[in-house]
């Protein structure tokens, strides 16, 4: 059976909730970015990277990723990390103008020789498997995507995950799965699909279009670790049971309560609105209950707000 990988969002796939999508069958997870220069200068007790870079002990294979323009850097500070974490994986298809502005990310898909210097130094540092997050290109001109991946390949990277659009696309649009096709018959190595996988029905299709070895999911999961489970089910052809809304509600204080016990109801609180928007997407009282729960104070207040929600669905 395909692989179904939770994708690295900056800001989201923190212990937590990778912890939530491994229970729902999650295959393998990454940590959100992190800068190698910034890891290798920080001081060791920096709060930022001591979150990024924690793991939970029930959390199933979890790779570290890694983002920066200087081989020299990204390798040092994956020799560091690689006893941590089951794969480096690196980061060429982040489209954020404050990563691709320092020529990391998807910027390096312009510049395919740095790229392959990258993988090969770290490849040279580490015994784990390094693995790579790239796009189809800078943008539509320039889809590169065929070549760079052979490039990367020639340099020792083990697997590649394929996010079907170009940096210029960012996220709208429909991803181009025939693309990452193409991709897949290119290189030996494994390749995994990402994009538009939001449910059994779309991770079928995508897979029938690319034959790729995988999936990553990611905006599909945000608000919905249940996803895995569901994606798990359609490939094995067997029937599949959306969790109910009590379930959904215990899911989401449960998220809140250990993001809590982790950095403080405060800080919970404040990290927690955008997945609290996302676990009531799609009911009907929504809109009113997200502009509520962007005042709320206390995780006592979300939960009584996601509760009232269930009257309005009657």
């Amino acid at each position: 059976m395909p692989s179904i990988y939770l994708a690295p969002m900056a800001g989201i796939t923190d212990q937590v909730f990778r912890q939530l999508c491994f229970e729902q069958g999650c295959d393998g997870a990454t940590t959100e970015m992190v800068s190698a220069q910034g890891f290798l200068t920080a001081p060791k007790d920096r709060n930022a990277y001591r979150f990024l870079l924690a793991k939970g002990e029930e959390e199933g294979a979890l790779a570290v990723q890694i983002f920066g323009s200087e081989p020299h850097f990204i390798a040092a500070a994956a020799a560091r990390l690689a006893d941590r974490f089951s794969s480096i994986d690196i980061n060429m298809g982040c489209p954020a103008q404050k990563v691709v502005g320092g020529a990391s990310g998807s910027a390096l898909m312009k510049t395919p020789e740095l790229a392959g210097e990258i993988v090969a130094a770290v490849k040279a540092a580490v015994s784990v498997p390094v693995t790579v997050k790239m796009r189809l290109g800078w943008d539509d001109a320039h889809r590169n995507a065929v070549s760079f991946a052979r490039v990367l390949e020639d340099a020792g990277a083990d697997r590649l995950t394929v996010h079907g659009r170009t940096r210029m696309q960012q996220y709208s649009g429909r991803a181009d799965w025939e693309t990452i096709a193409q991709v897949k018959q290119a290189v030996r190595i494994p390749v995994i699909a990402n994009g538009d996988v939001v449910d059994g029905a779309s991770a079928l299709a995508c897979l029938r279009v690319t034959c790729c070895d995988g999936l990553a999911i990611g905006r599909g999961a945000l608000g919905n670790p249940w996803i895995f489970s569901q994606v798990k089910a359609a490939l094995s052809g067997q029937a599949w049971t959306p969790p109910s809304w009590e379930q959904v509600v215990e899911t989401a204080m449960r998220h809140g309560r250990e993001m809590a016990a982790w950095k403080g109801e405060k800080s919970a609180v404040l990290e927690m609105r955008k997945h609290f928007s996302w676990y009531v997407s799609g009911r009907r009282g929504a809109a009113r209950v997200r502009t509520q729960i962007h005042l709320a104070s206390s995780l006592t207040e979300v939960e009584a707000l996601l509760r009232s929600l269930d009257a309005e669905n009657c």
